[in-house]
């Protein structure tokens, strides 16, 4: 399999160095992780275009995504030498060159199964696919049918999403009765395969799958398990069932590489910097890791984290700016955690 390193090492052989030009642009899909505004322009309540969301993002303004600054995606493009920040799709007026050069379709509450974006009212993945495709008619209007099919093709595209898949329908909101934990990820896994199945014939050939990260870890999770709750520690059942996934993902990806030889297909390990964060804090400068930045740290997130809720002093400290989402500081670390196996820096 042509693991994440390996896409970086190819972005170093088609460059000097300093110009940073083997992706001509950035494709962004899936959820809260990855969605950098798009839920401003659809009906959810599920939204982060207040404060304080964004409060260190440049300009101390929210733009809907769900942190208290830039994303992962953010600094994945920054480091490509793409744009300094993704913009989202449904961001009425964006110019030509923004376009061109990549937009994030995700949307916050998001999975591959369709009742997860049901629940919240969030852009199915489905339908991100739909955008995409009307995204591919604008960009030949832009550039021509060629050269589109140029920057689709060379563009780095990722794809984050799954977390809520099992904290909605499985965990926290037990809706797939019909399913045990292994009989779902192997459905997930299944819309996760059609899903890039889209990608790739819609041209897409160079991807990034994001694995589950430690689902047990997430402060909302704790809260809502009652013997975690007392000590504030870890949900291990559930953190046993995302490394599970991870592995049956990992072999997945393997063979549709193998379908697909025209393409260059990663798994990005998110689970294991998260990881490492919570096991040794003091190495990455948290003071706290099993709670959030927002109110109480417990349960705060999207709507019922406003201007009125108390805030943490210092989000830097904090793994989770709210009970769900990482910090600026935890996205960036998972960042660096990926330049590494390139730079080794």
């Amino acid at each position: 399999m042509f693991h994440l390193s390996f896409v970086f090492m190819l972005l170093l052989q088609y460059t000097d160095g300093k110009n940073f030009n083997k992706f001509p642009a950035i494709f962004i899909f899936g959820d809260s992780t990855v969605d950098t505004g798009n839920n401003n322009y659809i009906n959810t309540a599920v939204k982060g275009n207040h404060y304080p969301y964004g409060k260190d993002f440049p300009g101390h303004v929210p733009t809907g995504r769900f942190s208290n600054g830039k994303l992962a995606v953010d600094f994945i493009g920054s480091f490509i030498g793409v744009k300094q920040t993704i913009p989202p799709f449904l961001q009425p007026g964006l110019s030509d060159d923004e376009l061109r050069t990549g937009v994030s379709f995700a949307s916050g509450g998001t999975g591959y199964d369709t009742l997860t974006a049901a629940i919240i009212g969030a852009v199915p993945m489905s339908r991100q696919i739909d955008y995409f495709k009307s995204y591919i008619v604008r960009l030949k209007k832009i550039v021509g049918e060629k050269e589109a099919h140029r920057i689709i093709g060379d563009s780095l595209v990722i794809v984050s999403a799954g977390t809520n898949d099992f904290i909605f329908n499985f965990y926290d909101i037990p809706t797939r009765v019909e399913f045990n934990i292994d009989t779902y990820q192997e459905f997930i896994l299944e819309r996760l395969h059609e899903f890039v199945k889209e990608l790739y014939n819609l041209g897409g050939r160079t991807l990034i799958i994001t694995g589950l990260p430690p689902i047990g870890c997430l402060p909302i999770q704790i809260t809502s398990d009652i013997k975690a709750r007392l000590d504030r520690t870890c949900v291990e059942e559930q953190n046993v069932d995302a490394r599970a996934y991870n592995r049956k993902l990992i072999r997945l990806l393997d063979h549709i590489q193998m379908s697909f030889k025209e393409s260059r297909i990663s798994y990005a390990d998110i689970y294991r910097p998260i990881m490492d964060m919570i096991e040794y804090p003091q190495k990455h400068g948290f003071r706290e890791t099993l709670k959030g930045c927002c109110g109480t740290g417990l349960l705060e997130a999207g709507p019922i984290c406003t201007p009125l809720t108390p805030l943490c002093h210092n989000a830097s400290e904090y793994l989770f700016f709210d009970s769900i989402h990482p910090s600026e500081k935890a996205y960036r670390y998972v960042t660096e955690s990926i330049k590494k196996q390139i730079l080794k820096m």
